[in-house]
């Protein structure tokens, strides 16, 4: 790369990871209010997956060529005009949706947060998009009481295991649907297993669940409200199932929209829908101490992310065939600063701790959410279609 290029992962065309090209693009120049960051590391997200093939509501109208990237760490080297509180070579992190798999590019200050010094930035990485969903889920949609009764289903995935290790310090008591392979997984991470291909889930717990965190819609989300007791919540994040299965738009936001119908239930149950952009949008305050504080917890040791592999600009295709396939034990994270896998030397790496991530197997609900909430936010207390 020259003193004037970058270089950027894009989408040249929707559908496969064939569509998507390593291309030299013009360095981006910080403008009033904003930085310039060197990317140091920035996720592969199963969401990205879902904007390749244009599935995701909140890139419907973005035609090719874009540059994906759903989240970014990296190190100021250019300050804007106005630019106060922050310096040159402050690391700092943002949930970005698009433009961040690049070697440099440009972020608004006041979004930003900071990156404690000596916290490893592909780890740092892996909290922004999965471990603020779970904890904001958690805290801010559920709010949920120590001693509550929890179910996540996906639990051996990215969001899943956030849930599970974040649930685990609230204090709630935890189950969680996985395949039977992840058994240990998720009881290591502190939750009753439940292998989703051998056993009903509805009825596990008599009496049903106070919360169950749904990423996955499978039959619509009718099983997970059967699962909960009598005024419990669904909390409703994704819409993997209906990605995997190859449903079209129009059936997936038909799911979505039957769970504001579904506050006329007459078991008194809740639904909430759960977006990380809208719940930003609405307060952008909660998602800075949030993610603050989740790289306090990472900086302590308290938490820690399993990063899969880091990966360079010419693995990234090759990447989201293996984000499509499933089955990974980690998270996937782009590093620029990394040589071609051809020139790299093997690194030595320590097993990384179980109370980590693993298969991504979750879809955000984008801010398709807030297209609804002028209609549909604070129905009264039989459900939102909303975060709370």
């Amino acid at each position: 790369m020259t003193d004037s290029l970058n270089r950027v992962v894009q989408v040249r065309r929707f559908g496969d990871a064939d569509g998507l090209e390593v291309v030299d693009a013009p360095l981006p120049t910080a403008g009033r209010g904003e930085v310039r960051v060197r990317v140091l590391a920035s996720g592969l997200e199963y969401t990205d997956v879902v904007i390749r093939r244009h599935l995701y509501p909140q890139t419907m109208r973005r035609r090719p060529p874009f540059v994906l990237g759903y989240d970014v760490v990296g190190e100021i080297d250019q300050l804007g005009d106005g630019v106060c509180g922050f310096q040159l070579g402050d690391r700092v992190a943002d949930l970005t949706v698009l433009g961040s798999n690049t070697a440099y590019r440009t972020l608004r200050a006041r979004d930003l947060t900071r990156v404690p010094a000596g916290v490893d930035a592909a780890e740092a990485a892996a909290l922004i998009l999965s471990w603020t969903t779970a904890y904001q889920l958690l805290h801010r949609a559920a709010r949920v009481q120590r001693g509550q009764r929890v179910l996540v289903h996906g639990a051996a995935g990215a969001v899943g295991q956030a849930l599970l290790a974040l649930g685990t310090l609230a204090g709630v008591e935890l189950w969680g649907t996985a395949r039977g392979a992840h058994a240990a997984l998720v009881r290591e991470l502190g939750a009753t297993p439940i292998d989703y291909q051998r056993e009903d889930f509805t009825r596990v717990l008599p009496g049903g669940f106070d919360v169950v965190f749904d990423g996955i819609g499978e039959d619509g989300y009718r099983r997970s409200v059967a699962a909960l007791r009598h005024g419990g919540l669904l909390c409703a994040y994704g819409y993997s199932a209906g990605v995997q299965a190859q449903r079209r738009m129009l059936a997936i936001l038909g799911w979505i929209a039957r769970l504001y119908l579904w506050r006329w239930l007459p078991g008194g149950e809740r639904a909430c829908l759960y977006s990380i952009n809208l719940m930003r949008a609405r307060h952008p305050q909660w998602f800075l101490e949030d993610l603050e504080h989740l790289f306090d917890l990472l900086a302590s040791g308290t938490i820690r992310p399993r990063v899969a592999e880091r990966l360079s600009f010419d693995e990234v295709a090759e990447a989201h065939r293996r984000l499509e396939a499933g089955g990974l034990e980690g998270k996937l994270v782009l590093c620029p600063d990394l040589p071609p896998r051809r020139d790299r030397v093997p690194p030595q790496r320590e097993p990384a701790p179980a109370s980590v991530q693993a298969t991504p197997t979750s879809v955000p609900f984008p801010t398709f959410a807030s297209l609804c909430s002028t209609h549909f936010a604070n129905v009264g207390n039989k459900g939102t279609l909303a975060t709370l």
